[in-house]
Order: C-alpha cells, then structure tokens, then sequence
C-alpha cells in the first residue's frame, strides 16, 4: 500500500542505494504502522533536477499510501528529510516531498484493488 518514491540527482552507488532503500522501508513501516509486505520503496538516481535556480544535489520524495494520515505528515517529513540528508548528503531544503492519500479502489494489486 504505501509507495514511497525516492528521485535525486545524485549518482547513488549500489551499496548506499541498498543501505537507502533498507532504511526506507524501516521507516515507513515503523511511522505508518503497515506490514512490510505492502511496502514498496523506488530509488532513482542521477536525474536531472533543478530546484531554486541551482542544480546542486537535490531530492524529491512523493510518498503514497491508503489512508495516509494527514496527522503524520509533519513528523513523515521530518524522518524522511534526515534519512535523506543523513544517507545522501542532501540538506533538507534542497528536499520536497509529496503526500498523497489514495482511496482503495484506486489502488491496484494482484490482479484487483483495495
């Protein structure tokens, strides 16, 4: 159910990306509370970005699931800024991250929806 969707333009070597993509998924399951079989984290690296006129190393995040909590956000963007900045090396404001609360019957998996 949650999709948590990870774009930098940074090249991300392989263990760094497997150490991220880890952690990630840790995170989720720990903030949101959903099993890890519904987890999924996408790592894309070296895209081109520019964010404040500078094409500096940035991030953006978008960050999906079914019931999303509105309450969460504040605290979501918090963890998953520092695990970005922590992980890459990317400051928090060069970081945007997207919310996103999908109803069920948009959200499909194994041949059906939720």
């Amino acid at each position: 159910m949650p999709v948590l969707k990870i774009q930098t333009s940074q090249t991300v070597d392989e263990s760094t990306k497997a150490a991220l993509l880890a952690e990630a998924s840790r995170t989720i399951i720990t903030e949101l509370g959903k099993p890890e079989r519904y987890v999924m984290v996408i790592v894309e690296h070296a895209t081109a970005m520019m964010f404040a006129g500078e094409t500096t190393p940035a991030a953006y995040l978008e960050l999906k699931g079914i019931g999303l909590p509105a309450s969460h956000t504040a605290s979501l963007s918090k963890v998953l800024c520092h695990l970005v900045t922590k992980t890459l090396g990317i400051p928090g404001e060069r970081i945007y991250i997207e919310f996103a609360d999908v109803q069920g019957r948009m959200w499909g998996w194994n041949g059906g929806t939720f």
